[in-house]
């Protein structure tokens, strides 16, 4: 790096489109932008006086050296330099704060039976997709009602291959699903007629199911069948709630966004709202940072870059509060994402420029009443990891893992593992292990092997290229729920594995409180009531609850299976029905002979003979 003269190789730069690369004395990425003339844009950073504003006058005065990667056009270049940002995030490029996946609802259209399910990704599929919502709690709330709405199945068998193999669901049995799964019960064509109004009501097509709603309660009612007449008020309900969420008509159906943003001297909001047939099914906020000396068309051209590189779903038209000097480029852009033509309009008047000013008045206020409370929570999280950083002398701990061992009663251990990942956890991570190695309550065998399993799966996932377990992403820090002991078998297990990580113990006082920290053989003192040991106690609070939790649904899966195996007449199909039915043996015993015929799907013989036998049991 030291042979590297800026004034040398900006002679060298070529006059063509493609992306260049900043950085500084440590080589790390300071900046990434695109350029139609890589000679021109690069050699603008160096010249004096050129009005580039403070943050980039500091970030130039940070730079060592620079590189460049040549593309066939501009619009190549926008690609290359999303993809890049996003996998560096380097310092001083606008940024979006936080990536986000949006629940949609996904019809499974390949299926003869389908389902009506909620996922996070758009594929290339047979089925057919409605969103992006910014609720998944309403989301799963609307595909119930659904279901209940239409006799729609919410199983995973494989139908048709599985009908008349195994007993009808308790939702067949109380009138909830139309029973797919029973032979000659209901034919593929029956099955897709209520399919399809039922995407006719995701659709936003609401009338004609709260007009029968609405006559079924009034039969109910006139015939003096007031339970079930509750029923379905309760469904007429939950039917106009989710009819009056939609509050922005539009004269048109197509699918649209509007984007718009605001901004004070330090940060900047954009807000957009989804429209989607015509009626808006939610908005969603974004803060942006790095955001100084940037003007707002830049701002929001930055967005629209960051945003629509990872969304899988691009409307038709997006309606922006400001037009962008990239406008014929990012349509291009876009419009190759989506599969065809995508439209950047600008509203001066009327009443899609009143939609844009709605979205620009939301970004305002929520600039102005989240800022306080964006702050406080990312105190909580990135400053508490910034604050741990300071105590250990450590940087760049973004992925932090915590291990715990739990073998209550003498029944066998178990370990899990937590990740939190900027101070926030990230459950998708967690990991189960079910001790093999150990027989009783031995916690630093049980350590030493679940350590030894999760960083074994790791190196083999890394040496393979695959991802089966998630296992090949390591933490930056290792955090024991221990002092001394269980660093050092921390430490033992990574040395023998060939790995380096940091590890810091949690010592504990007589209370079991928190004390300070065990790293690098050292205890350092932590402020109790810092940020830092509010997060450490979150993540050990977190680790506990997680082996617990899966220690208790062991030992109740265990329990059940061993009373009924015993039971004279049950086999495997009627144990696993039972299972099912009943979420433990407590659940199980307490129920009645018709609860345990009605729930389980048994011949009433069987269910006294269960009946009697447990409650023998328990005498």
């Amino acid at each position: 790096m030291s042979d590297f003269e800026i004034s040398e190789e900006l002679k060298k730069l070529p006059h063509r489109p493609g992306v260049y690369i900043m950085r500084d004395a440590d080589d790390t990425i300071l900046y990434v932008g695109k350029a139609v003339n890589l000679n021109n844009r690069v050699r603008s950073y160096f010249r004096e006086k050129i009005g580039r504003g403070p943050k980039i006058d500091r970030m130039v005065k940070l730079i060592e050296r620079f590189e460049y990667i040549v593309t066939d056009s501009e619009l190549e270049a926008l690609v290359l330099e999303n993809n890049l940002i996003k996998e560096y995030r380097p310092k001083y490029n606008t940024m979006l704060r936080d990536d986000k996946t949006y629940p949609y609802i996904r019809v499974t259209l390949g299926d003869v039976y389908p389902r009506i399910v909620l996922t996070r990704q758009m594929k290339k599929d047979k089925s057919k997709y409605f969103g992006p919502y910014t609720s998944a709690a309403a989301v799963r709330e609307t595909i119930d009602l659904i279901n209940k709405l239409y006799g729609l199945r919410d199983c995973n068998r494989q139908l048709p291959k599985e009908i008349g193999r195994e007993r009808p669901c308790l939702n067949y049995h109380i009138g909830q699903c139309c029973g797919p799964c029973v032979e000659g019960k209901v034919s593929p064509e029956q099955y897709r007629e209520r399919l399809d109004k039922a995407m006719s009501f995701l659709g936003g097509n609401y009338g004609p199911i709260i007009r029968e709603l609405k006559t079924r309660m009034q039969e109910a009612s006139e015939a003096m069948e007031f339970e079930e007449a509750g029923r379905i008020r309760d469904l007429l309900t939950s039917v106009q709630s989710i009819a009056q969420r939609q509050k922005i008509e539009d004269t048109g159906q197509e699918d649209k966004d509007i984007v718009a943003m605001a901004r004070d001297e330090e940060d900047a909001v954009v807000q957009v709202f989804f429209v989607r047939g015509g009626r808006m099914v939610g908005r969603e906020h974004y803060f942006m940072k790095n955001t100084e000396s940037e003007s707002d068309e830049a701002i929001l051209t930055g967005f629209l870059k960051q945003f629509y590189a990872g969304t899988p779903y691009i409307p038709r038209e997006i309606m922006l509060q400001l037009e962008s000097s990239e406008k014929e480029l990012l349509e291009e852009w876009l419009g190759s994402k989506r599969g065809g033509r995508v439209y950047l309009t600008t509203p001066r008047i009327g009443q899609k420029e009143k939609i844009v000013e709605l979205a620009a008045s939301n970004a305002k206020l929520v600039l102005t009443q989240d800022k306080e409370k964006i702050r406080k929570e990312e105190g909580r999280t990135i400053g508490a990891v910034r604050e741990l950083e300071h105590i250990l002398g450590l940087t760049g701990l973004n992925r932090m893992e915590s291990y715990d061992i739990s073998n209550i009663s003498g029944f066998e251990n178990v370990g899990s593992m937590v990740v939190y990942d900027k101070g926030k956890p990230k459950r998708s991570d967690y990991r189960k292990f079910r001790i093999r190695t150990v027989t009783g309550p031995d916690d630093y065998a049980s350590m030493r092997e679940v350590l030894t399993r999760r960083f074994t799966h790791g190196l083999k996932e890394r040496e393979e290229g695959t991802t089966n377990g998630h296992f090949d992403v390591f933490p930056d820090i290792i955090l024991m729920d221990g002092g001394r002991g269980q660093v050092n078998i921390a430490l033992e297990v990574l040395e023998e594995l060939g790995i380096s990580i940091p590890v810091c113990g949690m010592v504990k006082d007589d209370r079991h409180r928190t004390r300070g920290l065990y790293f690098n053989n050292v205890e350092l003192p932590i402020d109790s009531h810092g940020e830092a040991f509010k997060l450490l106690t979150r993540i050990q609070d977190e680790v506990h609850r997680f082996a617990i939790e899966y220690h208790r649904s062991l030992r109740t899966k265990d329990q059940t299976r061993s009373v009924l195996d015993d039971i004279p007449g049950v086999g495997p199909e009627r144990r696993k029905a039972l299972m099912r039915a009943f979420s433990s043996l407590e659940e199980l015993r307490a129920a009645g002979t018709d609860e345990l015929a009605e729930k389980a799907g048994l011949p009433r013989n069987v269910a006294e003979k269960i009946h009697d036998y447990l409650r023998k049991e328990l005498t």
